[in-house]
């Protein structure tokens, strides 16, 4: 059975309850630092500890008459310290907290997606050392071109979704970073210690130079990222809907007992899986466009980035969760048919054969060009007569001559083109 993808754990991460809850954090460590450059007594920080809390249900309710979510949440905060909340926040503005625990979410949820880029990343390395040697047809504009292995086409993908890894990797050291320096960045009203402090409880690294806000390009790095990463999935989603083609049918998507195609036509059993990830993977390239235009914002910070971020940090994260997931289910369950591919490989009837014999007659001693003029002629005879083009080859005495009968049957092996196959997997693989 097709294993079930979870989407809960992504979506915890985005709910308020855990948004609020990293605030808090972030609050308490601004504390604990500015107690100990003596600027709170100490039992006002055992106070704010021990108390220190809030409600989500409350928060909406403040929020709905201050119209500014940083304040409700300090004002609910306070409700449950008492007076010792006074130190709390201080000397910080509200893009302290929002940035350095955005950087937060975004590295939990990174934690996630690597864990699934994993999951994909076995599923594609164990189908294709089940078809390493599957031999099938490669397609160059859609048309026949030479052969190639089932398993080959799945290590492209591997290699490439480790690059998507290792290129997420790289964006979650970039959005790794938080800032507590104050209303513009100067530090105005509180240490850079501070910030250190606080920065270093959380696995973050601080902005060397921030303004009131963390710069976007990183953010635009991650998105971008995501976006990759989406398109990668995509290409892989595209080429199953190619495979799965009635006309085609070399790999075909799982279909589960009391799966329906059409509500109309019942012998329907259509790539929806693979159409779904297409569609998704506009989503998050739509996204990380957003997030490029969030790098341009006025002067020290203005705020039209922040509603764009409120959106696509939970849609992105949460579609690149479901996307490996269901890629990896895809890619797990996937039907292979190596028959219809090695029927396909031979619907041009050797066609796919005729850069042996160009290079054989160049090797020869014929001119390249006139070696191309003379497998072509024979090539154009073979589609437009439907001919075999072997026969066509032996029977053409310009060729021959060149060429002996057993020189012909050999270029003919499709072990030639299989030949490197172990070497590549070695190189994407590992030996």
């Amino acid at each position: 059975m097709i294993q079930r993808y979870t989407r809960k754990e992504m979506g915890d991460i985005w709910t308020d309850e855990n948004k609020y809850r990293v605030w808090l954090q972030i609050e308490i460590l601004a504390c604990e630092a500015l107690a100990k450059e003596g600027k709170i007594p100490g039992d006002a920080l055992s106070t704010i500890r021990q108390k220190s809390n809030f409600s989500v249900k409350r928060i909406e309710e403040i929020e709905a008459e201050t119209k500014h979510d940083v304040i409700a949440f300090l004002t609910s905060v306070a409700e449950h310290v008492g007076p010792d909340a006074r130190f709390i926040h201080m000397g910080l503005t509200s893009s302290d907290i929002l940035d350095t625990a955005a950087a937060c979410l975004f590295r939990q949820a990174g934690r996630i997606i690597l864990k699934d880029c994993d999951r994909l990343l076995r599923a594609i390395k164990e189908k294709a050392f089940q078809h390493k040697d599957t031999a099938m047809i490669g397609r160059s504009h859609g048309i026949h071109a030479e052969p190639i292995t089932f398993g080959l086409k799945l290590a492209v993908w591997y290699d490439e979704m480790c690059r998507n890894k290792a290129r997420f990797l790289r964006a979650l050291e970039t959005i790794s970073f938080g800032k507590l320096s104050g209303a513009v960045g100067t530090f105005a009203n509180i240490s850079p210690e501070v910030e250190a402090y606080v920065c270093e409880h959380l696995g973050l690294q601080p902005a060397p130079a921030s303004t009131q806000i963390i710069q976007r390009d990183r953010y635009a790095e991650y998105f971008t990222a995501l976006a990759i990463m989406a398109s990668s999935i995509e290409k892989m989603a595209v080429e199953i809907r190619h495979l799965q083609r009635t006309e085609v049918l070399e790999a075909e998507e799982y279909f589960s007992a009391g799966q329906k195609g059409s509500s109309a036509m019942p012998h329907k059993r259509n790539p929806i899986g693979s159409e779904n990830l297409s569609g998704l993977a506009r989503v998050v390239r739509a996204n990380a466009m957003a997030s490029l235009e969030n790098m341009i914002l006025w002067h020290e910070r203005d705020i039209s980035h922040s509603s764009v971020e409120r959106i696509i940090g939970p849609d992105s994260t949460i579609l690149i969760n479901y996307m490996l997931n269901r890629m990896a289910g895809l890619v797990e369950n996937l039907i292979i048919y190596p028959d219809k591919m090695k029927n396909n490989m031979h619907l041009l009837k050797g066609l796919i054969f005729s850069q042996q014999i160009l290079l054989a007659l160049a090797e020869s001693g014929v001119t390249r060009e006139d070696a191309y003029h003379m497998v072509q002629v024979q090539a154009m005879r073979a589609w437009k007569e439907n001919r075999d083009f072997k026969e066509l080859i032996l029977a053409d005495p310009g060729i021959t001559s060149h060429l002996g009968q057993q020189k012909i049957e050999e270029l003919f092996d499709l072990g030639y083109h299989m030949k490197y196959i172990n070497r590549i997997f070695e190189r994407v693989f590992g030996k």
